[in-house]
């Protein structure tokens, strides 16, 4: 059932907040998240005709609790179904502003899974994406990443682990899964990778907002201040990104005058910040580049030469292929587009079939006025990606090359 987008939003918002306050009292992730469905549904049937209640958190809390407690008397025999009855009812007052969120987070990282699993399921459980739309970035069937949440979802049940911020060794080790999973969440919210929408405001933000709770749980951490840079800096761009009817800007060709200044100067603080604590991670690496991009007043003005070193650093430290997919933009730019095309060369295996890989290569063929090589690469990237904005820029990037080749040449008159 359809519902308002302000109701949609506010929805997503409560989501996590709710499921963390049902995982702490019943301790059951699997059967917590869908009692909370079942209250989400609820809102969203009764919300846009009733009116959102003054107290939307709590009317949600007490209607999935409600849904949980139906849920334990079907399920357990009556002595323990009653015993768990009394202790989940929860007091009437029992919605207080305490936000589980971010314990909601480091629980989905849970040292019982694998990286992979934790990603998974706090983008379903936190983030708000769909099984669908996770699969899409895990680059796999959804019917596999459907099996992979669940598996997820029982294996914390199956720990016996409590429902609570983590400490000492045990917050660092599941520190970086959290970081990936805020930087995933953003991408998708920032880039979505399906559907007619080039941005999801709801999931950027989501991410913003969580990275800022984690970067005031831990002040002094160089790589949470530099995803959070990063965050900051990459969505400074966004009200440039697409134009009147949607479509996709590219950077070189957006109106600078709209980036959100207050933004890039918040984010620029930040990794000046983060760079001064000594070790310098990933984050802060591309945060480090996003900066040298929002500096320039123009295109033109882009400090290419120093894009392409931190690149370059950045390929060392990670091995990361999308690394290297943009250092070879960043190497046309610097060296022209020869040198582009070959450092893409050894990305065939890593990147075969990858919208991307196509994408970069059509640029850098137009850039070396290769048409009909670009017109090819445009083509398949379009075929490739699952975004719509997406293909439709890479649709009429094609379609504009060509017209120009179709154009008939200037002839004296006879």
């Amino acid at each position: 059932m359809s519902t308002g987008t302000g109701v949609e939003d506010l929805l997503r918002e409560q989501a996590p907040q709710v499921l963390g306050v049902l995982v702490r009292r019943f301790g059951d992730f699997d059967a917590a998240e869908d009692a909370v469905q079942e209250a989400l549904i609820a809102a969203a049937r009764h919300w846009p005709a009733e009116g959102v209640p003054a107290n939307p958190r709590g009317w949600l809390i007490q209607t999935a609790v409600r849904k949980m407690t139906d849920q334990l008397r079907s399920e357990q025999a009556r002595r323990r179904r009653e015993d768990a009855a009394a202790m989940a009812e929860p007091p009437a007052t029992d919605v207080t502003g305490r936000d589980d969120t971010l314990i909601l987070l480091f629980m989905c990282c849970h040292p019982a899974l694998t990286p992979a699993s934790a990603i998974a399921l706090t983008l379903r459980a936190a983030g708000g994406l769909t099984t669908a739309e996770i699969a899409n970035a895990f680059l796999v069937p959804e019917s596999t990443m459907a099996q992979r949440i669940s598996r997820a979802k029982q294996r914390i049940k199956a720990s016996g682990v409590p429902f609570g911020m983590p400490e000492g060794e045990e917050r660092a080790q599941r520190l970086r899964s959290v970081l990936h999973v805020l930087y995933l969440i953003f991408n998708e919210g920032y880039a979505s990778s399906i559907g007619a929408d080039l941005h999801r405001t709801e999931l950027s933000g989501e991410a913003i907002r969580l990275a800022r709770m984690v970067h005031a749980t831990l002040p002094e951490d160089g790589e949470v201040g530099g995803l959070l840079a990063l965050m900051l800096l990459t969505d400074a761009r966004r009200p440039a990104r697409t134009g009147a009817h949607g479509e996709l800007i590219p950077l070189a060709e957006q109106d600078r005058s709209r980036w959100d200044r207050d933004l890039i100067a918040e984010g620029t603080a930040l990794i000046t910040g983060a760079l001064a604590r000594g070790v310098i991670g990933e984050y802060q690496m591309q945060a480090m580049i996003a900066a040298v991009h929002d500096e320039a007043a123009s295109v033109e003005d882009t400090d290419w030469p120093q894009i392409l070193t931190l690149y370059g650093l950045l390929e060392r430290m990670t091995g990361n292929p999308m690394v290297a997919l943009n250092r070879a933009i960043a190497a046309a730019m610097v060296h022209g587009p020869a040198a582009g095309l070959k450092l893409l060369e050894p990305l065939d295996e890593p990147l075969g079939g990858h919208y991307r890989l196509d994408a970069v290569r059509a640029h850098l063929y137009e850039m070396a006025g290769d048409t009909q090589a670009a017109m090819a690469h445009y083509r398949a990237a379009a075929a490739r990606t699952t975004s719509i904005p997406e293909q439709q820029y890479l649709t009429t990037k094609a379609a504009r090359l060509r017209a120009q080749t179709a154009q008939p040449q200037d002839r004296p008159p006879a």
